[in-house]
């Protein structure tokens, strides 16, 4: 399929990844990062596509698991479990989606605790639900969380449509080394490329 396949709302959702508070908060240019995603999200409104939010979500540390300890302790740099701090629990401010995104009541947002947005939340399944094709994926960041829940859409059936200059990258070489290893199972396009595909409907 072509981005003109599949860039239609009734075919094709939108998943805004992780913007979060915590997370803008070490992003350098947040504030443009912010617009940029803005952009897409204001264009998939204006089409009324469906849109949902991702957000990462920690436990506290009484009762997280092995794997959500390692990958907190990896991400934090830090040696011992007693030193991990639980920055998204639910509720917490850094928790929340930035203000310039907030969700609108036509909208979902929700909360896991994997790095791809398929693994234990309700997503697949409202697609599926409503004869969902595509996934237009925007956020941060794409090495991290982006590049598996790109190939999870793709193992599920999706034609993954990854928007690249609205996914945050930590460094150039992250970003080339990602786009490399999705672009064998995603369409890869930008955000003026695919505001204009979608202006055509």
């Amino acid at each position: 399929m072509t981005l003109e396949d599949v860039c239609n709302p009734e075919k094709m959702a939108l998943l805004v990844y992780d913007m979060q508070v915590g997370i803008a908060q070490q992003l350098p240019d947040s504030a443009g990062f912010i617009q940029q995603v803005k952009a897409i999200v204001d264009a998939a409104r204006t089409h009324q596509m469906r849109i949902f939010f991702s957000r990462h979500t920690t436990l506290p540390n009484e009762v997280a698991g092995v794997s959500q300890l390692k990958a907190a302790m990896a991400l934090q740099r830090v040696n011992n479990v007693s030193e991990v701090k639980p920055n998204f629990l639910p509720d917490s401010p850094s928790h929340a989606i930035v203000p310039q995104l907030s969700p609108l009541p036509s909208e979902v947002a929700f909360d896991k605790l994997t790095m791809s947005a398929f693994v234990g939340s309700y997503l697949d399944l409202a697609l599926r639900d409503v004869r969902i094709q595509a996934v237009a994926i925007i956020g941060a960041v794409l090495e991290f969380g982006i590049e598996p829940t790109v190939r999870h859409a793709a193992d599920l059936g999706y034609v993954p449509v990854l928007i690249q200059d609205a996914c945050y990258s930590f460094s150039e070489q992250n970003r080339a080394r990602s786009l490399d290893n999705l672009r064998s199972i995603a369409l890869i396009t930008e955000t003026n490329t695919f505001n204009k595909t979608l202006n055509r409907m």
